[in-house]
């Protein structure tokens, strides 16, 4: 039975890292080339998503970089959860993770709050993965809880990502309000989390 959970876990993460690591290839060229870090991931907003779908909250368990268990219960903290979706080979992400370290520090703590989790290091990973994830989010001062990928989170979120950075905006109740594919200055961040807080406190 354990054997079967672990193929099928292997298999499932190497498909997801596989399409991100084609497409990380393409960003690391546009900035190699001189491009602008976004032209070669061009954001867009993904709300045609089907409504009673997104309805269903999101459901997981994990752990952080420390070994914390961190479980789907976390969106209950903040009125909107920005969850961003990176890699330790993306320049893109990298890039954009010093002015989400500051949006992370920027808002109060029950209206916002900003999760990463990075989807080219899984649990249980080798010391050396883990300690080059960490000298990352040192350098790029993004000061907010990152999550390793596994099972869970894979099934919850990351089963459609097929780019990163790509980044969820989600609910207290846990129910994605939107996904957002591609990296994005902290000026349009900033708009769109404020855009979302102003909703909730409409409702």
């Amino acid at each position: 039975m354990r054997k079967g959970y672990t193929g099928c876990l292997t298999v499932c993460l190497a498909f997801v890292l596989l399409s991100m690591s084609m497409l990380g290839g393409c960003a690391k060229r546009d900035i190699e080339e001189g491009r602008d870090d976004m032209s070669g991931l061009e954001w867009q907003s993904v709300s045609s998503v089907d409504q009673e779908e997104a309805a269903e909250p999101v459901v997981f368990e994990g752990k952080d970089m420390e070994g914390n268990a961190v479980s789907s219960d976390i969106f209950g903290n903040a009125k909107i959860t920005m969850v961003n979706v990176w890699a330790t080979y993306c320049n893109p992400c990298l890039r954009e993770m010093p002015e989400l370290g500051e949006l992370a520090n920027e808002y109060e703590e029950g209206d916002f709050q900003l999760i990463g989790i990075i989807s080219d290091v899984q649990e249980g990973a080798a010391q050396e993965d883990l300690d080059a994830a960490a000298k990352l989010i040192e350098q790029t001062k993004a000061d907010y809880s990152h999550l390793l990928l596994n099972e869970s989170l894979y099934l919850a979120l990351l089963m459609e990502v097929r780019a990163v950075p790509t980044t969820f905006f989600i609910n207290e109740d846990g129910v994605v309000l939107d996904v957002v594919i591609g990296a994005r200055d902290k000026t349009a961040w900033k708009e769109k989390i404020d855009g979302f807080l102003e909703e909730e406190q409409q409702e």
